[in-house]
């Protein structure tokens, strides 16, 4: 440290706020155009664009500064004035200037450097408010700065900084002032040697761990229930590391019980009670019910063991229930030797009864195909307004349908074993139908169970059948 005449300290300081004035007023013009989003947010221009647009702006402002060419440009204007100054002062040559400026130039890096986390410290409050509101659960993509890369940055300037103040301090004023420029040059050397090497181990030990905990989480994401992360260091970055372990456990052993319950329970039943619990308040909806029934099935039980009588039902459900999911329909509930499934519920279709329709017609295909050995189905498929919703009591729920249309069905079913067809259906489900109707021939009249009105009944007419559509195909 040197004496210098007030008035010559009072020129180096003019000089050395101006540059860094101007530049701020070029970064303040920046920042008012990049943050304006976030303004206008706050402001309270609400909505599904305007939230993305400030959480972005608020999240890129920081960065947004130190993109700008023109600030770096200002920047080394003011250096370089700032280097010339200071030779003017302390009396050295000319050229000195030119090793003192690589020193001024290196302390607004250090200045932008502590902005950028200054600003990033100051949006942390907009982003929360602002996140709460973001219509998706993942903030929109955008660049952003690597915690190796900020270790990187800052890590040495504070080593450099720091050298530079202890030699000052501990420097006899007697030193020669020509060595000055030359001394900020080498400790700049000496930094760049010794304290990026050791802030790149510093970056790996911190950053290794965030990535690979990152990578996993990425993993996770992708459904892979599997994925684990080591737990290699002691600190906040291994607890981290544990508790996501932890975490994956839990929801694996959650995916072992949706799979278990989905082995008792449709699909798409499962996802709804996991959604909306088990309470499914009732609905009165448009569906159509299909149900199937085994004939002879009381004469083959009779003759054969217990174990064959339920591998022959499983070989039928096997095939049966998958059919009925491909067409968007729901294996409702297995009575002994039958089946109830619905379609249009819970799952809505406006085409529920096509989709009906197509899985009676491929059921009855490959049974006859003899997927379940000898055994011969019935399928009758009704259609109408039900009642769906939840049932039980005792902590005991089960989702139903209920309603004429249903137990029609049922006597739907019993009558093929009078008119000897595999599948019938009622006149509401081929009105239901359309132009997709016209591969059905109506059957004699057939008194049903329960019934005091003639239900019309039709069945597929031996040389086509209708058009329809499986689940997933345009209505």
């Amino acid at each position: 440290y040197v004496d210098v005449h007030p008035a010559e300290l009072a020129v180096f300081a003019a000089c050395s706020a101006g540059g860094y004035v101007v530049e701020g007023i070029v970064a303040g013009v920046y920042l008012r155009r990049v943050a304006q989003p976030a303004r206008s947010w706050l402001a309270g221009e609400r909505g599904h664009e305007p939230t993305l647009q400030a959480w972005s702006a608020a999240a890129r402002l920081p960065l947004e500064l130190l993109r700008r060419p023109s600030l770096y440009a200002i920047g080394a204007a003011g250096a370089a004035a700032v280097a010339i100054m200071l030779a003017a002062v302390l009396g050295l040559p000319a050229y000195h200037a030119a090793l003192l400026f690589p020193t001024s130039y290196l302390l607004y890096l250090y200045s932008a450097v502590l902005r950028y986390i200054a600003l990033e410290l100051g949006m942390r409050p907009v982003l929360e408010t602002v996140g709460e509101r973001l219509p998706q659960a993942s903030p929109p993509a955008f660049a952003r700065v690597s915690l190796h890369r900020r270790l990187l940055a800052t890590v040495p300037m504070v080593s450099w900084g720091t050298g530079i103040l202890v030699a000052g301090l501990l420097t006899d004023d007697t030193r020669a002032l020509d060595t000055i420029g030359l001394a900020s040059v080498v400790a700049i050397a000496v930094t760049a040697v010794v304290s990026i090497w050791l802030s790149l181990v510093l970056a790996d030990a911190v950053s290794a761990p965030i990535i690979d905990l990152r990578d996993a989480t990425r993993r996770l994401g992708a459904g892979d229930l599997a994925v684990r992360v080591p737990v290699v260091t002691t600190d906040e970055t291994g607890e981290l590391a544990a508790s996501f372990n932890a975490m994956v456990v839990g929801l694996a052993e959650r995916e072992r019980l949706r799979e278990a319950f989905g082995a008792f329970v449709d699909p798409a039943l499962t996802e709804r009670v996991l959604a909306e619990g088990t309470d499914l308040r009732g609905e009165m909806i448009d569906a159509s019910t299909l149900f199937l029934d085994v004939r002879g099935f009381t004469t083959f039980a009779e003759s054969a063991d217990a174990q064959e009588v339920v591998a022959r039902l499983n070989a039928l459900y096997e095939a049966v229930v998958p059919v009925i999911l491909s067409h968007g329909g729901h294996a409702n509930k297995f009575i002994g030797d039958g089946l109830l499934a619905v379609f249009g519920a819970p799952e809505r279709h406006a085409d529920h009864a096509a989709r009906a329709v197509a899985a009676a017609l491929e059921i009855a295909r490959l049974v006859r195909q003899g997927v379940a050995g000898d055994l011969q189905i019935g399928v009758g498929v009704n259609s109408g307004r039900v009642v769906a919703g939840t049932i039980g009591g005792g902590g005991r729920r089960d989702f139903t349908v209920i309603g004429d249309p249903v137990n029609t069905a049922a006597r739907v079913e019993a009558a093929t074993r009078l008119t000897g067809d595999d599948i019938l259906i009622t006149e509401t489900t081929l009105r239901a139908l359309g132009a997709h109707g016209n591969g059905f021939e109506e059957r004699p009249s057939v008194p049903l169970k329960g019934k005091t009105a003639t239900v019309r009944l039709y069945a597929p007419r031996p040389d086509g059948e209708p058009r329809t559509r499986r689940q997933g195909t345009p209505s």
